[in-house]
């Protein structure tokens, strides 16, 4: 049916792109019905860190909520780009049949891993008084984030939690930039962005603008990448341009500090439990696009019992195509949903599913 929609339409948009214009800003505004600021009543941890910051609205990141009649929520933190609200688009309706959906997008003037981390325990402990235990599923950059906010908190916030989610996790530095001494295998272009860009000036705002701009493009390049060869529907577009909207709007500044968190990222270590509780890590059969040579992570989800000691009751699968001219790319669940979405649903379906066959 959808190949005869799109053999049907796609004659009359490409003969009238306003129709295509209109239909995409339509995508984007039924989203924005959907998808709803939310309002924290319970922020103790975030409002202790007040008086650290002059200005805090340029630093915290915007949470919001996808309502659902569903009782087990989920928490979602992106990668670089997209947006929280933007990346699982056509996740939406997985998680949305079990409960609601809470974003946290990034501030777009600057970055405090400290107050990104208060903010997220602040939700976590919300949840829990309203009786919900949600899964926290991050994505790239935003799995490092998660984990690395796992690492140090308490007990009592992994208990309120009811599973982790992981997808192409970027769990430290050396999963993108490799030193400078060890090259092999080409460099990529994400790793030389991000490695100029940690050498960059921040005192020096031409040369912090020089790199971030290099930086912007190669996003850009990275999502042109991807759709390049696919038939494009309205949703897609309407991504992209929320993409370029989040890439010209965020400031020299907030890249900078964003990138500069991947330095707090510690490598996995095999001799400490990071989360006991139910894990998957799904990662793409093409991650070698975006994550180095001798990756951490990579090696971490290759090696059995290193990664149930982290993770004791943890799963890695690996995402792939039937199509080897297509193969999966590194968190692309934007234009690879089809691979992801079925492993995905199980796994929420067997998790949520537990208690009732704990009864039966």
């Amino acid at each position: 049916m959808r190949h005869l929609i799109r053999k049907h339409l796609q004659p009359l948009t490409d003969r009238h792109p306003a129709l295509m214009t209109m239909a995409t800003a339509t995508a984007g505004f039924i989203r924005s019905i959907a998808i709803k600021p939310y309002h924290q009543r319970h922020r103790p941890r975030e409002r202790a860190l007040w008086e650290q910051y002059h200005s805090l609205h340029a630093v915290r990141c915007q949470i919001y909520r996808e309502k659902s009649a569903g009782s087990h929520p989920t928490i979602v933190v992106a990668g670089f780009v997209p947006d929280a609200t933007e990346v699982i688009e056509f996740q939406r309706p997985i998680l949305r049949s079990h409960g609601n959906i809470y974003y946290l997008n990034y501030p777009r003037n600057g970055f405090r891993q400290e107050l990104f981390e208060a903010q997220l325990a602040d939700l976590i402990d919300e949840l829990a008084i309203k009786g919900e235990r949600p899964v926290l599923m991050g994505i790239s950059f935003g799995a490092g984030l998660v984990v690395d906010f796992l690492r140090r908190a308490p007990e009592a916030v992994h208990n309120r939690l009811r599973g982790l989610l992981l997808v192409s996790p970027v769990l430290c530095t050396a999963d993108l930039i490799r030193p400078d001494n060890q090259r092999s295998g080409g460099i990529r272009m994400l790793e030389s962005n991000l490695r100029k860009i940690l050498k960059a000036d921040p005192q020096d705002p031409e040369d912090l603008n020089r790199q971030l701009t290099r930086a912007r493009r190669c996003f850009q390049a990275l999502f042109e990448a991807g759709a390049e060869n696919r038939q494009l529907t309205t949703r897609h577009l309407a991504i992209r341009q929320r993409i370029f909207d989040v890439l010209e709007h965020t400031s020299n500044m907030g890249g900078y500090e964003r990138v500069l968190a991947l330095r707090t990222f510690a490598e996995p270590d095999c001799s400490n439990t990071i989360f006991a509780g139910p894990t998957l890590v799904m990662l793409a059969e093409d991650e070698q696009s975006i994550l180095v040579p001798g990756s951490p992570t990579l090696n971490l989800c290759n090696d059995h019992h290193c990664f149930r000691q982290i993770f004791p009751d943890g799963k890695a699968c690996r995402v792939a195509s039937q199509d080897v001219d297509d193969p999966v790319p590194h968190a692309s669940l934007i234009f690879h949903q089809h691979c992801y979405n079925p492993r995905l649903e199980a796994w929420l379906q067997k998790l949520h599913n537990q208690p009732l066959l704990a009864v039966v």
